[in-house]
């Protein structure tokens, strides 16, 4: 009979040399986030663990940068000052057309209220599963977190649709009071609607009532307790907004006002007035006729 001592040796030195095969195929443990290194994070993914990495050199833009959407600045920043504040705030939907400034508000926001403990974690819309997990780990820190969802939509069937429903209000146990969620999208409803649906109503009375998969789609955008709209831009408010970005690159205004017209055939070729073309144009023209400077950091 074998020696019980041998055997265990054995199975020993085995057990090892499985585990240094192994070790290498294993992700590595999630790094804590180091709070004090940066005011904004995004949650990655390695493998089925996630973990939050520092944004080292986030946007600088301002709010003041931010021309023509005076009403849905206004409203977004008195909410945010509440939630600085520890006030109660709204999660946040914005909606509406392509480059009318709806991410820039929130990387301004950010600017605007880093020294005051506000802090953004950008989540990309095929992670929200974890967003249970990502509410968890600053559950209780002295920060407010804004978890910033970008260019958000949805699928019928989308597994991530439920999981963003459930932090917003629909789970047994409260979000935690340091933590709202805002989205930007194209979309009000946040999922595609489709003629078909209409075939869902049903009519009681005088009263007509929506059908199951329209209500599904309402109901998650109900969920956000603010609903900001952006519109697309018109020639007028175009033009102010390069005007802006130009001043910003040390244009004076005789440089600007002989912009004008090359900006608007800017425009024209790109189909679209909106602030993100405002500003592509306005860097193209700066680095084309002005001598260089120090870079201007959107």
């Amino acid at each position: 009979m074998s020696d019980p001592a041998l055997l265990l040796a054995s199975f020993l030195a085995r057990a090892e040399k499985l585990l240094e095969r192994i070790e290498p195929l294993l992700p590595p443990a999630s790094p804590t986030p180091d709070w004090n290194s940066a005011i904004a994070f995004r949650w990655r993914k390695h493998g089925n663990s996630g973990y939050l990495q520092g944004i080292n050199h986030p946007s600088a833009i301002q709010l003041s940068d931010l021309q023509d959407i005076d009403e849905q600045k206004a409203r977004i920043n008195t909410n945010t000052q509440q939630f600085v504040s520890a006030r109660p705030a709204n999660n946040v939907l914005l909606t509406g057309t392509r480059g009318s400034g709806k991410s820039s508000l929130i990387k301004a926001l950010l600017n605007e209220y880093a020294p005051k403990g506000l802090r953004v974690i950008e989540v990309e819309k095929g992670d929200l599963i974890d967003l249970a997990d990502i509410v968890e780990l600053v559950e209780g820190r002295p920060e407010r977190f804004i978890i910033f969802c970008d260019d958000l939509s949805f699928d019928a069937g989308d597994a991530t649709f439920k999981a963003l429903k459930v932090v917003l209000d629909g789970s047994l146990s409260s979000a935690p009071d340091n933590v709202l969620i805002y989205a930007t999208s194209n979309r009000r409803h946040l999922m595609p609607e489709y003629f078909e649906e209409n075939l869902d109503s049903k009519r009681v009375g005088d009263e007509i009532h929506p059908g199951e998969a329209v209500e599904e789609k309402i109901s998650l955008s109900e969920r956000f307790g603010l609903w900001l709209s952006f519109y697309p831009f018109d020639q007028d408010a175009y033009l102010n907004i390069v005007a802006h970005w130009l001043k910003s690159f040390g244009c004076g205004k005789e440089e600007i006002a002989g912009a004008e017209r090359d900006a608007l055939n800017w425009a024209l070729m790109r189909g679209s007035r909106s602030g993100r073309v405002a500003w592509q144009f306005a860097k193209d023209w700066a680095g084309t006729h002005k001598p260089a400077k120090t870079k201007r950091r959107r």
